[in-house]
């Protein structure tokens, strides 16, 4: 089987992970794939906002938390990195653009040996003045919509086997 597509089929979604932090090479590698994400007309609308300090991380994810509706809840798994996408909204496939550029850096993360999940609320969590707040320190304007989370560390544990995939996923015509 193709080595990229043998990886699209083996990725799973880690949920615990090891404290250390990803070595830098991997990161870097990931970050390019993620900035080599198809988008709309090339127009390349996405930014990639990494975090590694824990208290910045941890500050993201009490908000997280908190959109979620479980102030007590702890939704990056302990990721060590944590990396926000966000697309710029006047880019009429915003949303569409910044999915790909997760797509690609789980996908990138899993062939590097690097555990990775999608988590979601950006979108909310940019919304709030605590959300704009974090935007402004981290030199994003107000155009820019929150997409999601790409968290990534080395995996605690196995991720759960995959779900067989439905009957009827493809319908040819």
């Amino acid at each position: 089987m193709n080595e990229v597509v043998k990886c699209l089929i083996e990725r799973r979604s880690v949920k615990k992970y090891r404290p250390e932090q990803i070595e830098p090479e991997a990161l870097d590698a990931i970050l390019t794939a993620g900035t080599w994400a198809p988008s709309g007309m090339g127009r390349q609308p996405c930014k990639i906002v990494v975090l590694q300090k824990p208290e910045d991380i941890a500050e993201l994810e009490k908000l997280n938390a908190s959109v979620l509706g479980n102030p007590d809840a702890h939704p990056f798994y302990g990721a060590p990195t944590v990396c926000v996408i966000f697309a710029d909204a006047g880019a009429s496939t915003a949303v569409e653009d910044g999915s790909l550029v997760i797509g690609n850096m789980l996908n990138a993360a899993h062939s590097l040996g690097v555990g990775s999940c999608w988590i979601h609320r950006a979108r909310q969590e940019f919304q709030l003045p605590e959300g704009r707040a974090l935007m402004q320190k981290w030199g994003l304007d107000e155009r820019y919509i929150g997409i999601g989370h790409c968290i990534l560390g080395y995996a605690a544990q196995q991720p759960a086997a995959p779900k067989p995939r439905k009957p009827d996923f493809v319908v040819r015509v």
